[in-house]
């Protein structure tokens, strides 16, 4: 018997679900009770009408009418009461499971690596933690209270039924073989054209995200007509599936309502001779099987739900069981906790050596190998820039230096250690990245300047934006650090935001700092004064910079050239021009088009 139910839950999902219930678990009891209370209330009611209407009626004998008032009285109020309190609670429980789901979701976010977020879009992965949980703790506390109403009222019809007529009562219940068949032929298609829609609403959400984050490029590509299109064909698909969905929950409840609906006829079919001989009898059992309809008519749409929730479920605990290609050990995590739970008296100070050890890459797909047996030597205090032409490989280097991505093969190595020796978390700590696409969070400026270093003065805010040259953003600002940058920082222009970003990895004087074309979205005159300041701000840490125009690396220590995702030459500025190879090929590709844009300009 264990096994079975064990089947039947996991069939449904639920089983999956139970753990993030354990937050509810007394409130669910609360619920569960109040709702057969309100369920035996409910039960209990037509039986004051058949008193009423064998001794009030039949017999015209009034001397309990007071007492039979008051406690009918009694038992409405009991009813309404039990309905209150367990509404209130489904809604509190819906809350808090939604919340605990979420919250669940988004943590595990939060260790998953780079090739989940490439592999798949903002508006599946929206989907799952927004609308996926909602339907989830819409199913466990109204359905759930619903359902405890519901079943507990038909199965006490069904016993004051037996009680009252058994025959009669059996030639009712003789529909219910129908029911079990009309579930079993349509629960496997229900299930399938529900996941169906799902994928579908998953591909909308992901749409009008697009259609939203990218707006600007929309309009300055002048592809609206396009956009609109392909938005129109998916919601069309999904219109289509919800059609076919709709058709298929239509006929199971119009067959569904048919079959309830002959239980009603059988009572007034066969029943006729209690209405001459007992007509409270026959009231209560006229109440009882036209009662009973409510509740088969909701198992109709509770099919449809349970069918649709556990698609929802499906997905959700499928998103939770997703691995991140990049993990800490069990001993690692222990000793120097993860990423949520960070042990930090553990964590020994980081240096800034970096060596790669025979390193092999590829990508998760292992369709294409980036680094084939790759060694480098990086001291403290080095500057090393990664230069090629855009789409090279560039950032390889620095993913695995951040341990966004683990080598293939062999074996990163920070202050002769193996990176995986340490958490994660450890290294990032130590490292301050400015990405070529700069990101800020909501909030204002300040905000987001002390997201990785709370502790730091105002003294210490101004230094660094000094140092970049931000200070000036900031006085422009009409509240200065108290301006709001709004969602992403889009209040900001990009060359504000890449600014204030570049000041945020510094205020945290990170050990390791790498510049993904930090100078990309600034003005010249910007980028200048930026250039003048690289000597203080990589002064003291290893730096690596990722840069697409050469003029602004010729004074690294190290420059690595990479092409078609390969290293092919490494040296410092003035042996990589004296090889007269593809650095020198670039460089003077380079130097001629801005020596023409001078001229023209």
């Amino acid at each position: 018997m264990g096994t079975k139910k064990g089947k039947h839950l996991k069939w449904f999902g639920i089983g999956k679900i139970l753990p993030f219930l354990r937050c509810v678990r007394g409130k669910l009891f609360v619920m569960i009770f109040f709702g057969l209370v309100g369920s035996l209330t409910d039960i209990i009611l037509p039986l004051f009408q058949r008193y009423a209407l064998d001794h009030f009626v039949g017999l015209g004998d009034f001397h309990v009418l007071v007492v039979f008032l008051t406690l009918y009285i009694l038992t409405i109020l009991v009813a309404a009461g039990s309905n209150y309190i367990s509404c209130a609670l489904a809604t509190i429980i819906e809350m808090r499971v939604d919340r605990q789901l979420r919250q669940t979701g988004f943590q595990h976010l939060q260790t998953l690596s780079f090739s989940y977020f490439n592999q798949n879009s903002v508006g599946y992965i929206h989907a799952r933690l927004m609308s996926d949980t909602s339907r989830i703790g819409s199913l466990v506390s109204w359905s759930l209270v619903d359902g405890v109403w519901r079943i507990s009222y038909l199965i006490g019809g069904v016993v004051m039924m037996v009680a009252l007529d058994a025959g009669l009562a059996a030639m009712v219940l003789s529909i219910l073989p129908l029911l079990v068949v009309l579930f079993a032929i349509f629960q496997k298609k229900l299930i399938r054209v529900n996941g169906d829609i799902r994928e579908v609403n998953s591909k909308i959400t992901g749409d009008l995200n697009e259609g939203i984050t990218g707006a600007k490029t929309i309009r300055s590509l002048a592809i609206e007509e396009k956009m609109v299109a392909r938005f129109r064909d998916v919601t069309g698909q999904m219109r289509q599936k919800s059609v076919r969905a709709s058709r298929l929950r239509g006929l199971f409840a119009g067959t569904m309502s048919f079959a309830s609906s002959v239980a009603l006829a059988i009572v007034l079919w066969k029943g006729g001779y209690l209405a001459a001989t007992q007509i409270g009898t026959f009231a209560v059992f006229m109440s009882y099987a036209q009662g009973m309809m409510e509740p088969l008519r909701w198992l109709v749409d509770i099919v449809s739900d349970l069918v649709t929730t556990q698609v929802n479920i499906q997905r959700f605990t499928g998103l939770l069981e997703v691995k991140s290609d990049v993990t800490d050990t069990p001993e690692v995590i222990q000793k120097y906790g993860d990423t949520l739970s960070p042990k930090r008296e553990n964590w020994e100070p980081v240096k800034g050596d970096i060596s790669f050890r025979d390193v092999t890459f590829r990508y998760p797909d292992g369709q294409e190998t980036v680094l084939e047996h790759f060694s480098l030597d990086i001291p403290f205090g080095t500057r090393v820039a990664i230069v090629g032409e855009t789409g090279a490989g560039k950032s390889t280097l620095a993913n695995l230096i951040c341990r966004f991505y683990e080598p293939t093969e062999g074996a990163l190595l920070i202050d002769g250690r193996d990176a995986r020796e340490r958490s994660q978390l450890w290294l990032r700590d130590a490292i301050g990245y400015v990405l070529q696409t700069p990101h800020l969070f909501s909030g204002t400026v300040r905000d987001n300047l002390l997201m990785g270093s709370p502790d730091a003065t105002e003294e210490q805010i101004w230094s660094a934006l000094r140092t970049v040259s931000a200070d000036e953003v900031i006085h422009r600002l009409e509240k200065g650090l108290d301006t709001d940058v709004g969602e992403g920082g889009d209040l900001l222009s990009t060359g504000e935001k890449q600014l204030i970003s570049f000041a945020r990895a510094i205020l945290a004087d990170p050990r390791i700092l790498i510049l993904d074309e930090a100078t990309a979205s600034v003005d010249t005159m910007t980028e200048e004064k930026i250039q003048a300041a690289l000597e203080t701000v990589t002064a003291g840490r290893t730096t690596i910079m990722i840069a697409h125009r050469l003029s602004t690396v010729r004074d690294a220590d190290m420059i690595l050239v990479v092409r078609n995702g390969k290293i092919v030459e490494k040296g410092s500025h003035a042996q990589l021009l004296e090889k007269r190879g593809y650095y020198h090929a670039l460089y003077s590709r380079q130097y001629e088009e801005e020596a023409t844009a001078r001229i023209l300009a």
